[in-house]
């Protein structure tokens, strides 16, 4: 069973990355293939937080796609999107660099899906104005969310994980890792240029276009804004406050669709003209094929392998765990990934009792599974979101076109990121 679920898998992963056939269509497949083997069963598939589909994602993507459909209504959209351009003089640099620091500052508060999902239309509306090509922003602005996701305990999935198996606080993720977060975020800004030579040409009669624009006349209605923006500010709230409240975010951002749907007033075909169903139905079949390895004992063996080869050593620990993370995490979901990963990374920490800093494990499992979530177009909830919102859009990101980028990017971050970890626990500690 295991190897069949492994052939399965490494056969749609082929076929996703030669983009030849819709991802859509081959997610759909292999979940098809291991469920009719016996892989898996439906109580693993549609029932099982180990093996089966994470609901919690497809409803927290679901309530947030609704949410923006709405929003979009409002016009604050070509709001936000006139007021970057001309609070950058038109630069496309200028505005890809405001972009991203918006999108990572975003994504540390909220989830990166929710953040990519607000952000994108705002991209794609400035694209349009100034008629340059959008896939570079797109491309950048999902970097920025897996980048700045990592700063805190509920900007990326992966964490929440983490900080529950660890003990960790919401204070903890901020002193630990916001400081690396906002070193990476420097780099990757550096690199902006260099990553996407030739995307920043524009037509001055464009800029002086958008310049003459008056932000202010983009609001088609003002009352449904102040009904969003009321909605928005709850659900966000509630967000932040998820660990008080105990209430999960899937169910935060279902109840502020619904009462957003029920006080718009506004038509089915307005409200659901934004939910991306194919990406939805994508991630339904890649959760099943990915809980078919974790069934069989595949991610299980990959990740006792590899971290009992360190030999006891805390450093090489350390480094093993970044390393391997951030591989892995780009080529299957890092949501399965560290929730297999956690209750190891726990033995470990219980195995070290006079490591100076235990918790460094912890760290080590958070930065490569966030920061290695932006090495593959698969390789993290929001980049899966932001191909569906392009290809609908009309600018398609290619499987490849977005992870030679994303090689670079990861390579940049999980560097960075030894250099960090070594120098403050190992050197400095």
């Amino acid at each position: 069973m295991a190897l069949l679920a492994i052939g399965v898998f490494v056969l749609a992963y082929a076929l996703i990355a030669s983009d030849r056939i819709n991802k859509t269509t081959v997610a759909l497949g292999g979940a098809a293939i291991v469920l009719a083997c016996g892989v898996v069963e439906s109580q693993d598939a549609f029932f099982s937080r180990e093996t089966g589909i994470d609901w919690d994602v497809i409803f927290l993507l679901f309530g947030m796609m609704v949410i923006v459909s709405v929003l979009r209504q409002t016009g604050v959209f070509e709001y936000v999107a006139i007021w970057a351009a001309k609070r950058a003089k038109g630069s496309p640099l200028r505005i890809m660099i405001l972009l991203v620091l918006v999108t990572a500052a975003a994504s540390a508060l909220l989830d990166n899906v929710t953040t990519v999902l607000l952000i994108a239309p705002v991209t794609l509306l400035v694209c349009d104005r100034l008629a340059i090509k959008a896939v570079p922003f797109l491309m950048a602005e999902v970097f920025a969310s897996n980048i700045g996701g990592t700063a805190t305990l509920v900007g990326d999935p992966p964490n929440i994980i983490i900080g529950s198996r660890g003990g960790l606080s919401f204070n903890d993720f901020l002193v630990h890792l916001t400081p690396i977060v906002i070193i990476v975020v420097a780099a990757f800004i550096a690199l902006l240029p260099r990553l996407f030579p030739g995307s920043f040409d524009v037509d001055p009669d464009r800029v002086a276009d958008v310049m003459a624009l008056q932000e202010a006349e983009a609001i088609r209605d003002s009352r449904l804004l102040v009904k969003c923006g009321v909605v928005l500010g709850l659900v966000f709230a509630a967000f932040i406050l998820h660990s008080v409240i105990h209430v999960a975010p899937s169910v935060v951002a279902l109840i502020g669709a619904g009462v957003l749907v029920v006080i718009s007033g506004l038509d089915r075909s307005d409200y659901l003209s934004g939910v991306e169903w194919e990406t939805l139905l994508f991630f339904a079949g890649l959760f099943v094929m990915i809980g078919a390895l974790v069934k069989t004992g595949t991610v299980d063996a990959l990740a006792r392998a590899a971290t009992q080869a360190t030999g006891g050593n805390a450093l090489l620990t350390v480094m093993l765990i970044l390393g391997v993370s951030a591989p892995v995490s780009g080529v299957i979901d890092n949501i399965p990934y560290v929730a297999t990963m956690a209750p190891i990374v726990s033995e470990l920490v219980a195995s070290m009792p006079d490591m100076a800093h235990p918790d460094a494990l912890w760290w080590a499992l958070a930065l490569g599974a966030d920061f290695g979530g932006n090495l593959t177009a698969i390789g993290a909830s929001a980049n899966v979101v932001m191909l569906g919102i392009a290809s609908r859009a009309g600018t398609p990101i290619s499987f490849w076109e977005f992870t030679r980028k994303g090689v670079v990017v990861t390579v940049i971050s999980v560097g960075l990121s030894g250099l960090y970890m070594w120098l403050r626990y190992f050197v400095f500690g």
